[in-house]
């Protein structure tokens, strides 16, 4: 195995990106409802379980985002964590030019009045615990109402693209 070098400090967000895509993760879909009562949902991969008891998850938001406000202010939101076969669905709410990314997706409304994405692996419906700034981002912390899943394989980004888990020769 060859040495790495500990001596780069190319901190550009090019590199950054490069380096920090080489960790593969989930795909989600997170969702509210702005205070006009209109859907707002995009892609996510910065979803992180934080903890068990209570039951809180985090994700992250860019600052610049035209959605901040709809999710900083919201009481409720879902985080659908998509399936393989959901890729046309997950580059839909994480392309900024597609003005209405719910028309043509089957949702789910759950008892807090928010949608939710038919067909994803899991959904946690959580509560808008609090938030903290952090760089560039916005962290979310979600205090988890309630959750539903299937059995179904999950949608994973890694290194750029989508891509779906395989079982291992051993499984």
């Amino acid at each position: 195995m060859a040495a790495l070098d500990w001596g780069s400090t190319d901190l550009h967000p090019k590199v950054l990106r490069g380096v920090l895509g080489s960790y593969p993760t989930g795909v989600a879909i997170v969702a509210t409802r702005g205070p006009d009562g209109r859907k707002v949902g995009l892609t996510i991969n910065s979803f992180a379980s934080l903890s068990l008891d209570p039951p809180l998850v985090l994700w992250s938001l860019v600052n610049r985002s035209p959605n901040l406000a709809a999710f900083r202010d919201c009481d409720h939101f879902t985080i659908s964590v998509l399936a393989c076969g959901q890729e046309a669905l997950a580059r839909r709410f994480a392309d900024p030019a597609v003005p209405d990314k719910f028309e043509g997706a089957e949702l789910h409304e759950v008892p807090e009045g928010v949608p939710a994405i038919a067909g994803a692996v899991a959904t946690l419906v959580c509560a808008n615990d609090q938030q903290s700034p952090a760089g560039d981002h916005l962290l979310l912390f979600g205090r988890v109402l309630r959750v539903a899943s299937a059995a179904a394989t999950p949608l994973v980004f890694h290194a750029g693209r989508f891509t779906a888990l395989t079982p291992s020769a051993g499984a």
